[in-house]
């Protein structure tokens, strides 16, 4: 059983490079759909993961994730030799702690529902007297005399509104907990990850190119080398050369272009 599932992983796994090969070589939505449904796992996965750790609904977590699939998709290079979970499972976490952080925004709160929470956590603590336990949150809706759902939104937009510590949890579970601090965009890192993606792009256009056009743009632009030494290295004239960067830097701009898009 367990080489026949170990087999059956590996065969998946082939598939999916192939997918991810086929589309860094030509994208197209129908190939990008593909890939997002050969990769549900990923967002599940984590979806799952998080949902644990907050009060955000697992289905709300996997929709948005599934946003940090496609831009995983559409960054991802195959020929870096990096697994695609690997690269993509930080684009889908990153995209639902973002969701997280911006539900917990400042908000400004109805006096009415103001009023309602108050009288609710009064009303809390004389129920969990009478009823020897905390009373669920239909009993207080009934108590409180309005419908189950207002009261959750009450108590939704009050828990939202307040700050917080960068330390504090947005948790129910003691053993594995997310900090809002981890939420915040660290931008030291959004900029590194930038200029991953660019040199990820440019070298999915530089692999585009004619083999001589490419050299001579890796030459010249990438090693710094004066076009003579180029040249020399490359196999052809310094005019030559000189053609294949105009070239080289049409066609680039073109590649480019969509993406930059």
């Amino acid at each position: 059983m367990t080489t026949q599932y170990s087999k059956s992983s590996q065969k998946n796994n082939l598939h999916n490079i192939e997918l991810l090969s086929a589309y860094a070589r030509n994208p197209s939505l129908e190939m990008r759909n593909r890939l997002v449904e050969h990769n549900l796992g990923l967002v599940r996965q984590v979806a799952h993961r998080i949902s644990r750790q907050c009060s955000e609904p697992y289905e709300d977590l996997e929709q948005i994730g599934y946003l940090g699939l496609i831009r995983a998709i559409e960054r991802f290079n195959p020929q870096q030799g990096c697994a695609f979970s690997s690269f993509a499972i930080p684009y889908i976490r990153g995209e639902m702690l973002h969701y997280l952080r911006d539900k917990g925004s400042v908000m400004r709160i109805p006096r009415r529902w103001q009023e309602l929470y108050n009288r609710g956590k009064k009303l809390r603590k004389q129920l969990t007297a009478s009823l020897g336990r905390p009373p669920v949150d239909l009993e207080l809706a009934e108590a409180l005399g309005v419908p189950l759902a207002e009261w959750n939104e009450c108590q939704m937009a009050l828990q939202n509104r307040l700050l917080v510590s960068l330390d504090a949890t947005v948790s129910q579970n003691l053993d594995c907990s997310i900090s809002f601090g981890e939420t915040l965009p660290d931008h030291e890192y959004q900029a590194k990850q930038k200029l991953e993606e660019d040199r990820l792009q440019l070298q999915r256009a530089m692999s585009q190119l004619e083999e001589k056009t490419k050299a001579a743009i890796e030459c010249v632009f990438l090693r710094e080398l004066p076009r003579k030494e180029a040249a020399k290295q490359i196999g052809m004239s310094p005019m030559t050369v000189t053609r294949h960067l105009q070239k080289g830097i049409q066609q680039l701009s073109v590649l480019l272009e969509p993406q930059v898009a």
